[in-house]
């Protein structure tokens, strides 16, 4: 059952058996490069996991990006819980296979599920935290309409906080 769908993708919850597609992303040093470092499948289940309790208590998390004519895996986005200086944020998380950078999915993902924040969630603000020297990140943030917000540091880590609001009617 998919969540929902954009003209190329298919976004739906991540279960157990996703631990092979998201090592494609978690093994590659190349994809993970702004990430503290590569991931386990241990932690790659861990992760999964993380996930499933979003969706419970949140109703919310990470979901798998696929295409929608092949069903291939190409990544994953969502709208994740984050504590940013001692303030609750929901925040748009993206994370794709490197195979498939560079053809808009990243934005087109991002776009699709900040609309799903402010229209399904009724969220009036979401966020994205992006590690500093990350400028692909902080291109999608910017087509889908966030602006910089502050930099802050999280995990000892310089990241730079982009926020959206939901138009007021």
């Amino acid at each position: 059952m998919y969540i929902m769908e954009t003209d190329r993708l298919a976004f739906r919850q991540m279960n157990e058996n996703d631990e092979d597609h998201l090592m494609q992303i978690f093994s590659d040093p190349v994809a993970m490069q702004y990430y503290p470092s590569t991931k386990t499948r241990e932690q790659a289940r861990s992760w999964i996991q993380w996930n499933l309790g979003n969706y419970e208590k949140h109703g919310t998390g990470l979901w798998i990006c696929e295409l929608k004519e092949e069903g291939t895996f190409v990544g994953q986005c969502g709208i994740v819980p984050q504590t940013v200086d001692e303030r609750s944020e929901m925040e748009i998380g993206y994370l794709f296979v490197r195979a498939h950078w560079g053809k808009g999915l990243a934005t087109e993902a991002a776009m699709a599920v900040k609309e799903y924040g402010f229209t399904t969630m009724k969220r009036s603000r979401l966020i994205s935290m992006i590690y500093k020297p990350n400028l692909p990140s902080k291109g999608v943030a910017k087509r889908i309409g966030m602006s910089f917000e502050k930099e802050t540091r999280i995990n000892n880590r310089e990241t730079l906080i982009y926020s959206v609001h939901a138009k007021k009617d």
